[in-house]
């Protein structure tokens, strides 16, 4: 039984969530719009500020896409809502980083720095030599 399936989503205040016939599902907020259309055999249910995912039976495909689609929406709603966040250290005798402007320069153990320039709608910060943190939508 699918314990991350069976979980309620909470919709933050601010978001819009829209659920439409075939399971298209689009999310509204304020970093942008995300929409995705979902398996047509499982129920997405809202009522009020809470997402429900359920499955019609229990063969093996229904299963694995239970978990999958609850997770689904809850990032959806994560992106649109905080956007996403992952924060990385560096480990290793020399290993730092260091922001330039938008480039990011990092000593990892080569002949020369790696320099990277931050993709669109990607920002890094370096908050000391050994952390960073990527933060997108």
């Amino acid at each position: 039984m699918s314990r991350i399936g069976l979980k309620p989503i909470t919709v933050p205040a601010g978001i819009e969530v829209t659920i439409a016939e075939g399971n298209h599902v689009t999310v509204k907020g304020p970093k942008g719009t995300l929409e995705n259309k979902f398996d047509a055999a499982l129920t997405i249910k809202q009522e009020g500020n809470v997402i429900t995912v359920e499955r019609p039976t229990n063969n093996k495909q229904h299963r694995s896409l239970h978990g999958l689609t609850r997770t689904l929406i809850n990032n959806m709603i994560t992106g649109v809502s905080t956007g996403f966040e992952k924060k990385l250290e560096l480990v290793g005798v020399g290993y730092r980083a260091q922001k330039q402007g938008n480039k990011l320069v990092m000593n990892l153990g080569f002949s020369h720095p790696v320099e990277m320039e931050d993709p669109e709608g990607i920002t890094v910060e370096v908050p000391n030599q050994t952390e960073l943190v990527v933060k997108g939508i």
